[in-house]
Order: structure tokens, then C-alpha cells, then sequence
């Protein structure tokens, strides 16, 4: 499915809803973004600011006007206002929708509005292309989780165990839909410093956004409580953890020698850290 993200200068709104969307990592979705007047600019600096918080590059992108050619790519065509909806009607009316009830414009505004309107965006996406919430673990979620452990790990965390940790203060956060747990991510926060302690998503829901979506939860607690960095541990052969944790702005670190066992098998540290809260990774 090809989408096309559409507002009016293309350094705003769009590239951000374009770049946040790529980072779900979505099978058989293809992405873009255009402006109806757009001239060639580099995307504003709060829109790249506001995305590096939750650890997402649009630095490099330029802005573009909207061709003929992109309205024959798009399969859906997404517009950031009602007004700009109106105005593409006359060439592709049956693609046309607005992202949820119009994303507010932040143009020349400061870096709280563009926040807020990155959230809006974030929110309106996964809404329409995530067909999952990611909720605050509450405790009758502790005995599925702690299934989902024994799936995942060969060492599993039991109920107990789990338990224990949320009443000591780890902030677990949960990917559901209709009741049933897809996957889930609990954090361990001291003073500014942020430790993964499992990220775990039942097999058959792998590569459909939902390691990407809790991690995205975890960047945007980051900022909200200003931690400094983010570390987790990943066995040294797990290429497709690896490789998305890379993505998401993780470096390697260091080594734990024989931290895990059956099998036993060194830890990749990966670390990504923040300074004044802004992804400094890249």
C-alpha cells in the first residue's frame, strides 16, 4: 500500500507524519509526504526536534511539491486539514481522508506546539494503521505477561517475579487488542538513567509494529522524565533484535560475558542516549 502524507509547505506536518509511520516498520506499506506549496526548504528544525524525542531522523528531508505523478503512486492520499482535502478533490477525490479530525498547524510556532502536534500525529496514525493499543500494564495483566515470558525467554520471569518489580517501581507498558496481549516492555528508571529489563512479542505478531510501538512508548517516557539514556541487554545472536534496536538509535556499548544461560551466550549492551533529552545517537 503506497501513502501519501499531504499538507501545505511540506515542512511541517507531513514530513513528520511520513517519518513517524516509516518507524512502525509497517510490511507492504510504502510512504511519502508532498506539500501543495512546497518550494524546495529543509523541514523545520522543532519538527526534526520534536521527532528525534521519540528517536525518529527527518533531518535529511527536503520538501516537494505534490506532481501528478504522486497522485497516480498514492493508493491513499492522507491530508493534514480539511481545506487541503478540498482542494486535491478535483483529481483524486475516492483516495482523499484527513489524519484523525485535522492535525493543527505549529508553523513559526515554538517546540511545545510542535510537540503537541506530533503527538496528535502519532496518536491519528496509530489509531488508523495499528490495529493495537499500547496501555500502562495494570496488574491483571501480570499473569499474561508472565505466559508470554515462558514463550519468549528460557529463562522467564514468573508472576512473582513480575509482581515484585512492578511493586518496586518498574513501569511496564503493554500491546493489546480486544483484551489479548500481543507483546510488552517494562523499564527500570533510576535518577536519569532508563534499563530495559524485557521486551518480549508473541512470535505470530513479530515485524507488525509492535516491538517498534513499545519502544516508541519508552522514548516518549524518556521525555517525560527527562532520562538520559536508555540501556538494554540482547543476546549476541539475535540479529532481528539487534538490527531493530539499531534502527531505533541503540549503539553497542559493551559486553556481559555469559550473562544468559540455556544457552549460554554473552549480551550485546545497547544504549541510547539523550542529551537535554534530544537523540543524540546519530
Amino acid at each position: 500500500m503506497n501513502i501519501l502524507f499531504v499538507c501545505t509547505g511540506n515542512t511541517c506536518r507531513s514530513p513528520m507524519a511520513e517519518g513517524y509511520l516509516k518507524s512502525l516498520g509497517l510490511k507492504d506499506v510504502s510512504v511519502k509526504s508532498c506539500g501543495l506549496a512546497a518550494d524546495g526548504s529543509p523541514v523545520s528544525e522543532n519538527s526534526v526536534k520534536a521527532l528525534k524525542e521519540i528517536g525518529i531522523d527527518i533531518s535529511g528531508h527536503i520538501s516537494k511539491n505534490i506532481t501528478a505523478e504522486d497522485l497516480e503512486w498514492a493508493d491513499k492520499i492522507i491530508c493534514m486539514s480539511h481545506s487541503h482535502k478540498a482542494y486535491l478533490e478535483p483529481y483524486a477525490k475516492e483516495k482523499l481522508s484527513v489524519l484523525g479530525e485535522g492535525i493543527s498547524d505549529p508553523f513559526i510556532c515554538g517546540l511545545e506546539v510542535y510537540r503537541a502536534c506530533r503527538d496528535e500525529i502519532t496518536k491519528a496514525i496509530d489509531e488508523l494503521f495499528l490495529p493495537f493499543e499500547i496501555l500502562t500494564m495494570e496488574r491483571e495483566h501480570i499473569k499474561k505477561i508472565a505466559l508470554l515470558e515462558k514463550i519468549c525467554f528460557s529463562e522467564p520471569w514468573s508472576e512473582t517475579t513480575i509482581l515484585d518489580s512492578f511493586t518496586k517501581g518498574t513501569k511496564f507498558f503493554v500491546a493489546e487488542k480486544d483484551s489479548r496481549l500481543l507483546g510488552y516492555v517494562g523499564i527500570s528508571c533510576i535518577l536519569d538513567e532508563g534499563y530495559i529489563t524485557n521486551i518480549a512479542v508473541y512470535p505470530e505478531h513479530r515485524k507488525k509494529g509492535v516491538a517498534t510501538a513499545l519502544l516508541n512508548r519508552i522514548f516518549e517516557l524518556a521525555g517525560e522524565l527527562n532520562l538520559s539514556f536508555v540501556s538494554l541487554e540482547v543476546r549476541e545472536s539475535n540479529f532481528a533484535a539487534i538490527s531493530l534496536y539499531e534502527k531505533m538509535g541503540f549503539k553497542k556499548e559493551g559486553v556481559r560475558k555469559n550473562f544468559y544461560r540455556d544457552p549460554q551466550e554473552d549480551a550485546n549492551i545497547m544504549t541510547k542516549r539523550f542529551e537535554n533529552n534530544e537523540d543524540i545517537s546519530n
